[in-house]
């Protein structure tokens, strides 16, 4: 049966306009790897590419020129190998210019790996689509890697000859737990709101963890099955994704899991003081790629300096990684079945209901009908040692806050007197430290809602996860 392209309307929609306009579009789709790239493009744009080839990983440059020509000998049989990036692209040139296509639709895949060391690709890519392709009306050119940061230093932020070429940017990011839920069901799995928020928090959305689990298996037995048996499909993805992303990986895993300690974040100095890496322009720039990539995000305190930037893990797979993959110390085949009901899974299930919070804060906002609204996502942490957090706070333009209580549980949420002293004396201690006179909006955000009660009537807004999907 024919794999379906889900959840991609907006992107599709935005790649089908580029190739329709009447001018050369040089157009950057980037994304983590096993996000879906390649099978985006390819189910797009399908028999209409009329040149497609894709780098190699860890060969040199004689052998990226090698499978260079021999892509080019499927599409343009006539293709003869060259010794140079600069020939080969020429080459290139010279086939297309006799193509019979009426659009010539090309597509450069994994492009950061055909960036060897002094191998002048680069400039060649640069002398070929400045000289060439830019000129034309006809030449839509689609490069594409997994590399995050390399495709944006290196193309959409170009200080070189590819400075403003780029005419645009695709970003392919991992399904919302609402895409989800959408393939989910187009797959004929027959799972629940929260078992899809179950999967959300473990594979991160990347559609291609979810297209290994088995719809005949629970949650629960997919889970083990790919992170804890024997020869399991995922037991080494997080080490291969940093490997496959980064040099010298092994610095941004220590970056990670020290940030995967602190659900509010750490500052620079705190992450230094954790990591042992020295403070030193490398350090700066670990940070931005890890940030490019999508596995952390920076952020001001609700009440902090500008120059107060927290560090915080946004990433539900890696978080999963560092909580639970990484501490199968028996060797447990069903380790993830075994830990349902410990304590270690109810504190991995809160911090990864956060995080999953925090990737959704654009449809919190839209399902509390503050959408147009400008604001920011934030965290709080109390003065003190025995001080309250609050880790997830909307700061509105509007002179409003929402404060965000957020609580995974397997039924409807019933709030309690403990809960309503426990938020109160939160609410107390920030309207008290932070001297806010912005209108507060205590905000509940849970996996079935608030169950009415005498203590629900406390909390003015109430979301599960139904109104984020």
């Amino acid at each position: 049966m024919e794999e379906l392209l889900i959840g991609r309307d907006y992107e599709s929609g935005l790649l089908e306009k580029y190739i329709a306009s009447g001018k050369s579009e040089l157009i950057a789709v980037y994304g983590r790897r096993r996000v879906g790239k390649t099978f985006f493009i390819r189910k797009v744009l399908g028999n209409r590419i009329c040149f497609a080839v894709s780098g190699v990983a860890n060969v040199g440059i004689n052998d990226q020129l090698t499978n260079f020509y021999l892509s080019m000998k499927q599409y343009f049989p006539k293709a003869e190998r060259q010794n140079s990036w600069l020939e080969a692209f020429d080459e290139l040139r010279r086939q297309l210019e006799n193509s019979a296509h009426k659009t010539k639709i090309l597509f450069i895949d994994e492009m950061p790996w055909m960036d060897t060391s002094r191998s002048g690709f680069i400039a060649a890519l640069e002398h070929f689509w400045n000289f060439w392709g830019s000129a034309q009306n006809d030449v839509k050119m689609i490069v594409c890697g997994s590399a995050t940061s390399w495709m944006i230093d290196n193309l959409i932020n170009s200080r070189g000859g590819l400075h403003n070429r780029v005419t645009h940017q695709i970003c392919i990011e991992p399904f919302n737990i609402g895409q989800c839920k959408e393939y989910f069901n187009a797959n004929k799995f027959a799972f629940g709101v929260r078992e899809i928020a179950d999967c959300y928090m473990v594979f991160g959305g990347v559609p291609y963890y979810l297209s290994l689990m088995d719809k005949t298996l629970s949650v629960a037995q997919n889970i083990d099955k790919l992170f804890f048996a024997k020869n399991a499909d995922l037991r080494n993805e997080a080490d291969n994704l940093f490997r496959s992303l980064f040099l010298h990986s092994e610095d941004y895993v220590t970056i990670v899991t020290s940030l995967g300690k602190k659900m509010k974040g750490l500052t620079r100095a705190q992450l230094l003081e954790s990591t042992k890496l020295q403070n030193n322009a490398r350090f700066t720039t670990m940070l931005k790629e890890l940030e490019q990539c999508g596995f952390i995000r920076s952020y001001t305190p609700f009440d902090g300096a500008k120059r107060t930037v927290l560090y915080q893990l946004v990433d539900s797979f890696i978080n999963f990684n560092i909580h639970f993959a990484a501490y199968n110390n028996y060797q447990d085949e069903e380790y993830w079945t075994h830990s349902l009901n410990s304590g270690k899974y109810n504190a991995w299930s809160g911090y990864a209901f956060e995080i999953l919070c925090l990737n959704h804060t654009a449809q919190i906002k839209k399902a509390l009908s503050i959408a147009g609204i400008q604001s920011k996502v934030c965290s709080w942490l109390s003065k003190g040692d025995n001080g309250s957090q609050i880790d997830l706070l909307i700061d509105r333009a509007d002179q409003t806050v929402n404060l965000c209580e957020l609580k995974y549980y397997r039924t409807e949420y019933e709030l309690t007197k403990a809960d309503e002293k426990n938020i109160d004396n939160k609410l107390q201690q920030f309207l008290t430290q932070t001297k806010t006179v912005k209108s507060i909006r205590l905000t509940m955000i849970t996996s079935f809602g608030l169950k009415p009660n005498k203590y629900s009537g406390y909390i003015q807004n109430s979301l599960s996860l139904s109104d984020l999907m």
